[in-house]
């Protein structure tokens, strides 16, 4: 997933804006004095210049304040939102059509690419990459800066699966984050948050039926710890389904679901057939 060719070419157009404005405020190199100049300059100049930025954060409230390309105040603000940068060493996990996923310590992130998705910058089967580089805010999605540091280095099982379990354990508790404009973060997860359905009555229903179920002598051996699998199965759904949250509650029925689970299945290893 990337922007789209008109949110790219705005990007470009604010990101060489400023970094042109860092570069003539610090004297970096000075026969560079224009944005259009700066965009043409070589990716070594743009790193230093960029690097500069960063380590000058307040000449992002000097541009705007200045601001001498005579940018809209909309434009502004997402150059005023930098500030929020994050700059770091990432692994980039894995590509989703929606967004790649990048991860900082237990902290995943959805990111875009700007001109280019990042399946066209890195094979599936480089994953995991390590990258070094900075994510900006950019119009409530989360971004690069265009320079993208990738180290040389191989992982092997044991740090793919940890990776792969950060990744799936922010996923399952909606931990990931798509933007660093906190405000609109915010608003956009209330408006995305759907009234959960209440399964009490369903459930209250198939555990007055998984009740009636026993074995009998006569019957199949198998019968007998196959029910009690079910009325653990649907005690543990009852008190996932309650709301409650109640952790050790929630542990102790699943544990009662796996004693269930292992007696049914001894019964079935012991079967003559």
């Amino acid at each position: 997933m990337k922007l789209s060719e008109q949110e790219a070419e705005l990007f470009y157009q604010l990101m060489w804006a400023l970094q042109s404005y860092v570069n003539l405020k610090l004297k970096l190199y000075p026969k560079i004095k224009t944005s259009d100049d700066y965009a043409d300059c070589d990716t070594e100049q743009k790193v230093e210049v960029r690097n500069a930025l960063y380590k000058n954060i307040e000449l992002i409230d000097s541009f705007v304040q200045e601001n001498p390309q005579n940018f809209s105040q909309e434009n502004l603000s997402i150059v005023s939102n930098w500030k929020n940068f994050i700059s770091d060493n990432f692994y980039i996990e894995r590509l989703l059509k929606k967004y790649t996923v990048f991860i900082q310590e237990e902290t995943v992130y959805g990111v875009l690419g700007i001109s280019q998705a990042f399946d066209e910058l890195i094979h599936y089967s480089n994953l995991p990459q390590y990258v070094n580089t900075v994510l900006l805010p950019f119009k409530g999605k989360i971004i690069y800066d265009g320079l993208l540091g990738t180290h040389n280095i191989s992982f092997g099982g044991g740090i793919k699966h940890s990776l792969k379990e950060t990744y799936l354990r922010g996923k399952q508790n909606n931990r990931i984050i798509e933007s660093l404009e906190r405000s609109l973060e915010g608003s956009q997860h209330k408006k995305n948050v759907k009234p959960l359905k209440n399964w009490k009555p369903e459930l209250e229903e198939i555990a007055g039926k998984v009740k009636k179920l026993k074995g009998s002598a006569g019957h199949p051996a198998i019968l007998s710890p196959a029910f009690s699998l079910v009325k653990a199965s649907v005690e543990f759904a009852q008190i996932a389904a309650s709301g409650d949250n109640d952790y050790e509650t929630l542990n102790y029925a699943l544990e009662k679901v796996g004693r269930a689970f292992n007696k049914t299945d001894t019964t079935l290893y012991r079967e003559e057939y």
